[in-house]
């Protein structure tokens, strides 16, 4: 077994209490619920590694952990949140939607009034939970420091698609600050490595990594960038969860928790990270240098074309003596990213409702790579609700990167794509229910918008329709059986011998 996760196999009392405090409580949870299998034989990080958790995540299989690879002293985890199973061990909850039950309660507190006032408030009110982040002078991410001539050649980053154009980090979070407000900001974008000393960073203009860049940018100056790589599973989410403006990242992974994250300072750079983290990369993104990063094979199922992105430059490393190196790997859906994003989907959807308080229900399928579909049950009280709800949303948040909304009525599963088809197809005049809205902001990697970051989107209107919507006919009856007759099957169902399985 490699020396370096000799001490992953006990598990402690952090099974107990669930509230994990880094990656190897996470793991050692993982192989005691058998949903973790560690590979020994020696892998390749150039396309190998990729294929194995290509293969394991499509068939809904474990968590790995390649204990042996090519040319690298250190394990890669892989696949460690590619099931909605693992997610909810991840978050120690078996209902999402209580996360942003969560946070819309304390938002909900008397505090000054609108939505900005409370998220301004949020710190404080978090300080007094308990749900604030801390700092200490040190923790295992500061086991060994280099500062005189650190490298990115330790790190086994991955290759994952034939034409892509180099090894890419894929998990890693990505920590900035306002340059404004000096609020913290954490997301995940990969990051082409280049050499030693520099990466590339892909920041999609509509995320707010790239929104604290350009006002770096407008001040000609540098802006400082900790990449953080294993966390414990609130604060990795907590990178990917499109939390509202103003909040930092590390008092939402907090609140997650319910329990500060402790924070350690960098070395070479004025930003604070997880001292429980495995591995921190310090440096900075230089407006001035520019390079092209890509092609990459992204979550669509299609490459990435090269672009012009920014250039990260390598200034310091702190990390553990022996630390885990957290991967992902993505492609046509579904992979690991979906099951990310679909605890997202419902983790908001409370925070939706504050919004938009008629949506009962939402689902933004996988297989959309969900920013290419969300489907929306409402509870319809007035004419034109549904075209008011598509509008509401494409003005909320990242929700203004979907590509087309469905609207259905409330006794609609939005689960069940059957049901959806259904009521799409019967509930709906393509020339009267369909919105179009052209040159509006359209996800920077849809592969089908005809300029990048512009196109146009869809809103359908499945709902039923009233009269005041211009529909002069009657409303034709939805056919049900008769009840009684429901029963007097039900309870003869057996004498029929059809089949020994009950109705259901």
């Amino acid at each position: 077994m490699n020396p370096y996760i000799n001490h992953i196999h006990h598990i402690d009392s952090s099974e107990k209490k669930m509230v994990f405090d880094n990656l190897y409580d996470f793991i050692n949870v993982l192989e005691k619920k058998d949903n973790l299998r560690r590979i020994s034989t020696e892998v390749d990080v150039d396309l190998e590694m990729a294929e194995i958790l290509r293969r394991v995540t499509y068939s809904k299989g474990p968590a790995i952990l390649f204990e042996n690879v090519k040319g690298f002293d250190m394990p890669v985890l892989g696949n460690a949140f590619g099931t909605i199973d693992r997610m909810k061990i991840a978050l120690d909850t078996d209902n999402f939607e209580q996360i942003g039950s969560r946070l819309t309660n304390i938002l909900s507190q008397k505090m000054p009034s609108g939505i900005l006032g409370k998220v301004s408030a949020l710190p404080r009110l978090a300080e007094m939970a308990g749900f604030a982040p801390k700092i200490v002078k040190k923790g295992p991410v500061n086991q060994i420091i280099e500062t005189d001539s650190p490298t990115l050649s330790f790190l086994p980053a991955l290759k994952t698609w034939p034409k892509d154009a180099s090894r890419f980090i894929t998990f890693g979070l990505v920590l900035t600050k306002n340059p404004e407000t000096e609020i913290r900001n954490i997301g995940v974008y990969r990051m082409q490595i280049y050499d030693d000393k520099t990466a590339g960073m892909h920041w999609q203009i509509h995320k707010r990594g790239a929104q604290h860049f350009k006002m770096a940018q407008e001040e000609n100056r540098k802006i400082e960038v900790a990449v953080i790589i294993g966390a414990d599973p609130a604060t990795i989410y907590s990178a990917v969860a499109p939390v509202p403006e103003g909040l930092d990242k590390f008092l939402f992974a907090g609140i997650m928790r319910k329990k500060g994250v402790m924070l350690t300072k960098c070395k070479t750079i004025d930003l604070e990270v997880p001292a429980n983290a495995e591995i921190v990369l310090e440096g900075y993104v230089d407006p001035e240098n520019m390079r092209v990063e890509g092609p990459f094979g992204d979550h669509t199922g299609y490459y990435t074309a090269p672009d012009l992105y920014p250039l990260f430059h390598l200034t310091g490393v702190m990390r553990r003596e022996k630390p885990v190196y957290l991967t992902t790997v993505v492609g046509k859906p579904i992979l690991e990213d979906a099951y990310i994003g679909k605890v997202i989907e419902r983790s908001f959807l409370p925070l939706i409702q504050v919004f938009q308080p008629e949506v009962v229900d939402v689902n933004m399928p996988a297989a959309g790579w969900f920013h290419g579909l969300a489907i929306v049950a409402i509870k319809k009280r007035y004419p034109g609700q549904a075209r008011k709800v598509m509008m509401g949303l494409w003005g909320l948040g990242q929700f203004m990167l979907t590509k087309m909304i469905v609207v259905v009525d409330n006794n609609i599963n939005v689960h069940d794509i059957n049901e959806v088809i259904w009521a799409v197809t019967t509930r709906t005049d393509p020339k009267r229910d369909t919105l179009i809205l052209d040159n509006v902001p359209t996800d920077t990697l849809d592969p089908a918008s005809h300029l990048v970051n512009l196109g146009s989107k869809l809103g359908i209107d499945a709902t039923v329709k009233w009269k005041e919507e211009g529909f002069a006919r009657a409303w034709q009856e939805v056919v049900k059986p008769d009840q009684e007759t429901e029963k007097l099957v039900d309870s003869k169902w057996k004498e029929y011998g059809i089949t020994e399985d009950s109705t259901d």
